[in-house]
């Protein structure tokens, strides 16, 4: 097989991987109402694939690299989500969902000028989170309505993170590990839940499934704090794998203590 056709045929069997993992969250989100679809919604759905397509083509130090350069582009997006957030309650979808994407992109153009190091990510993600998590506890018990999905909705999620899978890919090898790092945490399950459900159920209700995010984002912080120094220490692999581990146990802690909170209320 000729290599462009080569690099064209693993390109597309990427973009569609990635695609099929973010439809299926997204879908479970909408199914599930505001705190378990921000419990998914905070998986690394979209991160995830990328990171794994970029460890296929590159090196443990480039993934480490990289890492250092999400990590504080986390803190970007839970500011990104309180923007949302807020602006949602009384304005419409062009008008909050355009200025916290406008947020995020100037936050993250601001991110990759620096060379960053593990303490100080996790010093950015902290006192972001510190912020963030107060301020969105108001927002955060809304009653999700019911959601009629329509035609469109599967491939333009689909597309989103294809997309996005497609640009890191096919970027990594000339922007390097730290534009990488930055384009592979754009938040693509938050675009999708704002386009997709603040026209159909409303801002507050859409808003609601973000504000409950703010934990697990944490969470996704620290995973990515943990494939940084486990990429280092043993390899690509195992890095990914523990990343994967920490989010997930993280939030089925969050959701083991929410429920166990409202058998003690009841």
């Amino acid at each position: 097989m000729p290599l462009d056709l080569h690099f064209i045929v693993f390109l597309v069997l990427r973009m569609a991987i990635a695609a099929a993992f973010v439809v299926s969250a997204s879908i479970i989100t909408e199914r599930a109402g505001p705190v378990i679809g921000a419990l998914i919604a905070t998986l690394p759905v979209s991160a995830g694939p990328s990171y794994v397509f970029l460890a296929i083509d590159h090196d443990a130090a480039f993934i480490a690299q990289g890492a250092l350069s999400s990590l504080p582009v986390n803190a970007a997006t839970i500011f990104m989500g309180l923007t949302y957030v807020v602006l949602a309650q009384r304005q419409s979808l062009l008008v909050s969902c355009g200025s916290a994407v406008a947020l995020w992109i100037a936050m993250a153009s601001v991110i990759r000028m620096f060379d960053w190091t593990l303490v100080g990510g996790l010093a950015v993600n902290f006192v972001a989170f510190g912020i963030c998590i107060p301020l969105l506890a108001g927002y955060r018990h809304v009653k999700m309505p019911l959601v009629t999905r329509r035609w469109y909705d599967i491939p333009m999620r689909a597309s989103l993170v294809a997309t996005l899978v497609a640009i890191v890919v096919s970027t990594s090898g000339w922007v390097g590990p730290r534009i990488s790092g930055v384009i592979a945490l754009y938040p693509v399950v938050f675009s999708s839940i704002m386009l997709i459900l603040h026209p159909r159920i409303g801002g507050p209700p859409t808003a609601a499934v973000l504000a409950n995010s703010a934990w697990g984002l944490l969470g996704f912080g620290m995973a990515i704090a943990v494939m940084h120094v486990a990429v280092v220490e043993f390899g690509s692999l195992i890095g990914l794998c523990l990343a994967l581990a920490t989010c997930v146990v993280w939030n089925l802690t969050l959701w083991w203590g929410g429920r166990r909170k409202l058998r003690v209320e009841a």
